[in-house]
């Protein structure tokens, strides 16, 4: 049962923009779906901002559940200065988690948002119930520093061809790929009123500084992961090797792996009509105990 009194929003194109601040910094964020429960934390990839979110993941898993999504610190509304570390920027994603109140979440997370989200469990283990990791590997995986030549080249390649990169950095370039990655655009453009704004240069800069050092870093001891784990992406991926998707698969015990044929990194938005119910299932219902799950902070 929803807190709040009227409608619940369980439409992110629609759900209102909101701010808190957390010791002088403005976290601009987005709820929509009941609440009461554990929410479920969305993190977001490299570059993004609040507007790229794919409707059709977020929309059915807040038919049911509370969905937040949060720009980070420097990017898009909100304020402060941008991580210059994955570890830092978990360490913002673990205040803004507190500062709303949470102490028990769900996590979906995609590419450097995935790489944030293992090192948020793994500083903060009691935080998280269950945790999806998508188009991501492990830190010190194989290439990952290779992602800053990858996303200037298709930066390029798209500013050449009036494209969005996203267009050459998450989808393949044969005819299926093409067509999902225009309908994945169409579907970022859904939301017309109180959008966010792109993020600068200078962060973009700042975040791909930050994963050529999360691929160049040592592993971490993924074993020490006890939570449910979901592990998704394509079998073709440019900017996170899917061998890593496996490598994950291996090292999180008991973890669930899904490769999507003829994909690449954004698998999860191309096959989102099979990935959005395989997601809301695992996730589950919003009761905060999950038998198996312990904490060792």
């Amino acid at each position: 049962m929803s807190s709040t009194a009227g409608p619940v929003t369980t439409s992110y194109a629609l759900a209102p923009t909101r701010t808190v601040d957390v010791d002088g910094t403005t976290y601009a964020y987005r709820e929509l779906g009941p609440r009461g429960g554990v929410p479920v934390v969305f993190l977001v990839h490299l570059a993004a901002t609040l507007d790229n979110w794919d409707p059709r993941i977020i929309d059915p898993v807040a038919r049911g559940r509370h969905v937040i999504a949060f720009d980070q610190r420097g990017v898009g509304a909100s304020t402060g200065r941008v991580a210059r570390t994955i570890e830092e920027a978990a360490e913002h994603a673990h205040e803004l988690i507190r500062a709303l109140g949470h102490d028990r979440v769900d996590v979906v997370s995609f590419s450097m948002g995935a790489m944030i989200a293992q090192d948020l469990v793994l500083a903060h283990p009691h935080l998280v119930r269950r945790l999806v990791l998508t188009g991501t590997g492990p830190r010190g995986g194989a290439d990952i520093d290779k992602v800053v030549a990858t996303t200037y080249w298709d930066i390029l390649r798209a500013t050449v061809t009036r494209s969005d990169p996203k267009e050459f950095l998450f989808f393949s370039r044969d005819a299926t790929g093409r067509r999902a990655a225009k309908d994945f655009l169409a579907r970022l453009a859904e939301r017309t009123t109180d959008r966010d704004r792109p993020i600068t240069l200078s962060a973009l800069r700042t975040q791909l500084k930050a994963i050529r050092d999360y691929g160049r870093s040592a592993p971490s001891d993924l074993s020490r992961i006890t939570q449910p784990t979901l592990i998704a992406n394509g079998d073709h991926d440019r900017m996170v090797p899917s061998v890593l998707s496996a490598d994950l698969h291996r090292r999180i015990n008991g973890s669930e792996l899904i490769i999507y044929p003829d994909a690449g990194h954004g698998a999860v938005f191309q096959f989102h009509e099979q990935f959005a119910p395989a997601l809301v299932d695992f996730l589950g219902p919003a009761g905060a105990d999950d038998p198996g799950v312990s904490s060792r902070e």
